[in-house]
């Protein structure tokens, strides 16, 4: 690296430590405080569960469709940090006897990525008791974790940046304005964005720091054919789940199978995932402008003709597709 760059990241990495330092947060002093949920409070907002998308429901149905979104949230948070984690501890070791300060902020995300599992699975745990059994998230986090990781470290790193840059975008224009949620959901992802703030950070250094790394355009090419492998690993996964929280959601609301109704769940479902996980991060200006400082401009042609089949997934209200993405 040379020296001036090495100066300036320098810098960013402390200035992320200074940050991890002053909102360091417990989870049961300062987030869960005693607390268990309250089941007449929405969790999901409408912007995230596009639940205003399906005028039938009742409002207890829309109550419901959100709640279910809301777990499988927090398990979908619980699954990807799992990699991330391992991810970040990987990229630590080019630091051990370098850059000592890269090195402590990679530590601290490290460790507050183990803590956020923790959470989620505390926040499982306590949705779980309020909630009709039948409610299914049996994604094998070891497994994904190993698809994930068996990819280059630069497509790695950039479906990471992805995740914590969306997770601070939801939080900023849906979860934090919307009322009636939850005062514990709210809580959970204001703690959570607090320190994924800084880790986005840590993600576009560290990618940046592997893109120099490529030696060649070859290389280059097989990082972004990575990139969309991992996208598609991910979009099959949201597949899967959307059609079991749908099942979930149609039994508890009492929604026949047959009834056209339930049809419109289950596409709703899968739209409002693919907007979550995938499409509202792709359309964060954050995230393109670092991606177009990387990529060719073929190398971007071919990722965004990979998401094209998913830009449907984009809600149909205009208001919250500008919330999220400016």
């Amino acid at each position: 690296m040379q020296p001036e760059l090495q100066s300036t990241d320098s810098a960013r990495y402390a200035r992320t430590i200074e940050a991890s330092k002053r909102i360091r947060w417990d989870i049961d002093r300062d987030v869960i405080r005693g607390r268990n949920f309250d089941f007449s409070d929405s969790f999901l907002p409408d912007g995230l569960s596009l639940a205003d998308e399906l005028a039938f429901l009742d409002p207890a149905q829309r109550r419901l469709f959100g709640q279910v979104q809301g777990r499988t949230y927090a398990n979908m948070f619980a699954l990807v940090e799992r990699f991330i984690g391992a991810m970040m501890l990987e990229q630590s070791r080019d630091h051990r006897l370098g850059d000592q300060i890269a090195l402590e902020a990679m530590v601290r995300v490290t460790d507050e990525e183990l803590k956020h599992q923790e959470l989620f699975r505390r926040i499982e745990r306590l949705v779980a008791e309020g909630m009709p059994d039948g409610y299914r998230f049996d994604v094998p986090a070891n497994d994904v974790a190993a698809f994930v990781l068996g990819k280059c470290d630069w497509a790695v790193l950039a479906l990471t940046c992805h995740i914590e840059l969306f997770s601070q975008a939801h939080y900023r224009a849906s979860i934090a304005p919307a009322d009636g949620l939850s005062p514990l959901f709210k809580d959970i992802f204001l703690f959570h964005w607090k320190e994924e703030s800084q880790h986005a950070i840590v993600d576009e250094l560290e990618w940046t720091r592997v893109d120099r790394k490529l030696a060649s355009d070859a290389e280059r090419d097989a990082a972004v054919a990575d990139l969309i492998a991992l996208v598609q690993g991910v979009d099959g996964i949201l597949q899967a789940q959307a059609a079991a929280d749908a099942g979930y959601f149609l039994r508890i609301a009492q929604i026949p199978d047959a009834d056209p109704r339930a049809e419109a769940v289950c596409k709703t479902l899968l739209k409002a995932y693919r907007w979550q996980y995938i499409v509202s991060g792709a359309m964060q200006p954050r995230f393109q402008h670092q991606l177009a400082g990387l990529v060719s401009a073929a190398q971007l042609q071919r990722i965004q003709a990979a998401l094209e089949p998913l830009a449907y997934a984009v809600p149909d209200r205009s208001e919250a597709v500008h919330a999220m993405t400016h």
